[in-house]
């Protein structure tokens, strides 16, 4: 499938820079995440995958439309019609990210919440919006559980700041945020993308061995392989869901 023909939907949009992917996420109000948004955006990786083929040079910037919000997290209202949409939508497409051959960068121009937060850790890289928006995890305070939820800020952050997001819901700032070691970097809203687009062609070329994806999978290979041993099952249950809905 060619990426011009994915390239627009209401949901999301792919611009393409030379072998740079932009994926721009337009899902009103907030870019929740429910199964079918998330298997668009497996669909597209896949395609953007396809396109560059093999042993090549490419990097993919995902960002959110605009400086107020970058993704709320899921939809908690779908699991009470649908006990396996996060098995069928969210899970696999944190794998697809983590396994994806070709570096990533989550460009968080605005607020970040929930389980939009796997979602940004499951990007090798982070840029924050420096004057708007907050990051927070707080299932601790919605009684929220699934399996390996813990497993990316576990592996990419320090224990005091995994403690930080998973156990006390810390809200951070972009400023906060880089000095934990949350994101890599932060920029205002008029500079966020020039930043993106930067540090993705810096870092495109390394993806051109073949190898990305299995060093990467050296340093996180256990997230990898929770998200993979959580999707697309129906025999049980893999989370608990939310006791407080937002």
């Amino acid at each position: 499938m060619a990426i011009d023909s994915i390239s627009t939907s209401k949901n999301l949009s792919v611009e393409r820079h030379g072998n740079i992917f932009v994926i721009t996420l337009t899902k009103p109000p907030e870019n929740r995440l429910n199964s079918k948004f998330c298997q668009e955006i497996i669909r597209v990786f896949h395609t953007i995958q396809q396109t560059l083929g093999p042993d090549s040079e490419g990097a993919v910037i995902t960002r959110g439309h605009d400086a107020k919000f970058w993704c709320t997290g899921l939809e908690l209202e779908e699991s009470d019609d649908n006990p396996f949409a996060n098995t069928d939508g969210f899970y696999p497409m944190l794998h697809t990210i983590l396994d994806f051959p070709y570096p990533t960068i989550a460009l968080l121009t605005g607020h970040t919440f929930g389980g939009a937060c796997p979602f940004a850790l499951s990007h090798d890289y982070r840029i924050m919006n420096s004057e708007r928006g907050f990051l927070c995890m707080p299932p601790v305070n919605l009684g929220l559980y699934f399996e390996g939820i813990g497993a990316l800020p576990r592996l990419k952050l320090s224990g005091r700041i995994a403690r930080k997001m998973l156990l006390e819901a810390h809200r951070w700032t972009g400023k906060g945020a880089l000095e934990d070691g949350v994101v890599d970097a932060i920029a205002p809203p008029d500079k966020m993308f020039d930043v993106a687009l930067e540090m993705a062609n810096r870092w495109a070329p390394k993806a051109k061995m073949g190898v990305y994806a299995e060093l990467r999978s050296e340093l996180w290979g256990e997230a990898l392989r929770k998200f993979q041993k959580i999707s697309y099952v129906h025999g049980r249950l893999t989370s608990r869901p939310a006791k407080v809905k937002l």
